[in-house]
């Protein structure tokens, strides 16, 4: 079986096994964006008490979160943990997406992908998993999102090494699948939850995971 057949296969596994994820949640691109960067070396639970501050408060659009203090922004997002830091990282986003499209979220998904992703990656704070987060999640651009499930299982399943570097996982994946963020969008998500629930870092269940069939590689 070539990669691309591979890939699809256990794409189908996945799916057929747990279903659709309905993943990113965010009720606004821009939520999505700013869950985006608070959920770094956090849980999605911290992350969604974060964003409920914003929401309860009225603040979760881009105009009124930048004429927020940094202050009273990092004491909104307290939950998230590294609350000044991320605060900073916010504030830094949101004057990437002044200066680059006027504070729209519309304006910036129009830019496209070859544009976006390098401006994105010279945002202090905003590392290959997070931009990637943002341009597929709230942007709808073709990338694929890697993160830490997703090294663990490539590497078990012998597609890359274990100390394979994220634009090697990246390509990997757009070299073989179509340019579709549908399918990146869900194969991230399904490889997420993968990974929570069968192949953890310890005690993994290989025997009941989805993936089971694909272990001799």
């Amino acid at each position: 079986m070539n990669r691309r057949s591979l890939l699809y296969a256990m794409y189908e596994a996945m799916l057929e096994a747990l279903g659709p994820s309905h993943w990113w949640p965010g009720e606004t691109p821009f939520e999505v964006a700013v869950g985006a960067i608070l959920t770094q070396n956090t849980n999605w639970s911290n992350t969604s008490r974060a964003i409920a501050n914003l929401r309860s408060a009225g603040l979760l659009s881009p105009g009124a979160l930048a004429a927020l203090p940094d202050s009273r922004l990092a004491e909104l997002i307290r939950p998230a943990g590294y609350f000044r830091l991320k605060a900073a990282r916010l504030k830094n986003f949101l004057r990437f997406l002044r200066d680059e499209a006027g504070l729209s979220m519309a304006t910036l998904a129009g830019k496209g992908l070859a544009t976006l992703r390098p401006k994105l990656l010279e945002v202090k704070g905003v590392g290959p998993e997070t931009a990637d987060s943002i341009l597929l999640y709230a942007l709808g651009q073709s990338t694929f999102v890697v993160d830490a499930y997703t090294r663990r299982i490539l590497s078990r399943h012998g597609l890359v090494p274990e100390d394979a570097g994220y634009d090697e996982m990246r390509d990997l994946f757009m070299g073989a699948l179509d340019a579709d963020p549908a399918l990146y969008n869900e194969y991230h998500a399904l490889l997420v939850r993968v990974g929570k629930d069968f192949c953890r870092p310890k005690a993994p269940r290989c025997a009941t995971c989805p993936l089971a069939a694909f272990l001799e590689r």
